[in-house]
């Protein structure tokens, strides 16, 4: 095996795929990078849950397949001096040139490397731009707890051209809906899908254009889910379990709404919550085209801040997590944000609007639950 690369087509190809190496792999190999050397260069990387593939650029000299320690690639590959990147199997190890800089790799056992499942069946495609935005919109509602896993999850529902993306944590609901280009124009699917791994998808394949979603047939016993743009793919086994019923959760009707510029807004939050930590509410007082913000009680430090605002409805007192409302506003992507309220005691929802008196754009709801506050 031998290869002569250029430092950006690796690293970008590395980085990629070290994405699914696993910290405590149940074997050794899985701390690998597959290096498949035929007419074209593959790497490839996996922890059995999620597998990643990148194509490599590259001018091949002799053919071959070498399984090296993935995260040490990684960090060689970051470091190396910016000059053509020469590969060389010698044996069992690897020798890795550029300029002046040498490397001597370790192999792993190649034979030992599980087999990876295959790429399900193209879905549909959808810009990688759009995509990514609303991954990230829902992602940050999703739970941390791994001891909650269906939590942990995306959900992503497909009805015909309209995806509908799903988030939650119990204490917050995310949800984004957009279209796409299904190929099948009758698909009716729902998934789950670790958030993490959501992400990560996203984050990384907005390179080109379009992302193309493959999906396991209604009824396999792979259940898996796939994204490819031009030179990679991941795919990644979808969790267990059933996601928890949140469309209900959303109000039609409210009792009060207000209309306030994002990113005043944000900036109020940021430093009125300065005084208290993640876990204490911060309280807004809605009346009058003003909306008052304050944290702090007693003998602890105090901040309080006004703001003006568009506010039709009865008066509402209400305090949130200022972590997770900096996380909606954050998320919302338009220059306003329109609040409404089904009581002081009852959730919240959240949905953007790109003028004061504009309509609300509610393809995107942030659904927020109140906390509770001493007086």
């Amino acid at each position: 095996m031998k290869f002569l690369v250029e430092p950006t087509e690796l690293v970008d190809a590395v980085n990629w795929v070290a994405r699914s190496l696993s910290t405590r792999p149940i074997k050794p190999e899985l701390l690998g990078i597959m290096i498949d050397v035929d007419t074209s260069i593959t790497l490839t990387g996996s922890d059995l849950e999620t597998s990643t593939k990148a194509i490599l650029k590259a001018e091949i000299t002799a053919k071959g397949k070498v399984l090296v320690p993935g995260r040490l690639l990684a960090e060689i590959a970051r470091s190396l001096p910016n000059k053509p990147i020469t590969f060389t199997l010698d044996g069992s190890r690897v020798l890795v040139t550029a300029g002046t800089a040498k490397f001597t790799l370790p192999t792993l056992s190649v034979n030992e490397y599980p087999q990876l499942p295959e790429l399900p069946e193209t879905a549909g495609v959808i810009p990688s731009d759009v995509f990514a935005h609303a991954v990230n919109q829902v992602a940050i509602a999703a739970g941390k707890d791994d001891s909650l896993p269906t939590l942990t999850g995306v959900h992503i529902e497909i009805n015909q051209n309209k995806i509908t993306l799903a988030a939650t944590d119990r204490y917050r609901l995310a949800v984004r809906e957009l279209n796409w280009q299904a190929k099948n124009s009758d698909i009716e699917v729902n998934t789950l899908v670790r958030a993490r791994t959501l992400a990560d998808a996203a984050k990384s394949l907005t390179a080109h254009s379009q992302v193309t979603l493959a999906l396991s047939p209604t009824g396999s016993n792979e259940r898996l889910i796939g994204f490819l743009s031009e030179l990679k793919t991941m795919t990644s086994r979808t969790l267990d379990g059933t996601f928890p019923p949140f469309k209900h959760l959303l109000p039609s009707d409210s009792v009060a709404e207000a209309t306030i510029e994002v990113a005043p807004f944000l900036d109020s939050v940021r430093r009125v919550a300065l005084v208290t930590d993640k876990t204490v509410p911060l309280r807004l007082i809605f009346a009058n085209n003003a909306l008052q913000l304050e944290a702090g009680t007693g003998e602890e430090a105090q901040a309080t801040e006004e703001l003006d605002i568009v506010y039709s409805g009865e008066p509402i007192n209400i305090a949130f997590n200022p972590q997770y409302l900096t996380d909606g506003l954050q998320a919302i992507g338009t220059p306003y944000v329109q609040i409404n309220f089904t009581g002081a005691s009852k959730p919240a929802v959240l949905t953007g609007k790109h003028e004061v008196s504009g309509t609300r754009d509610i393809s995107y709801q942030y659904l927020l639950m109140p906390m509770r506050y001493s007086a």
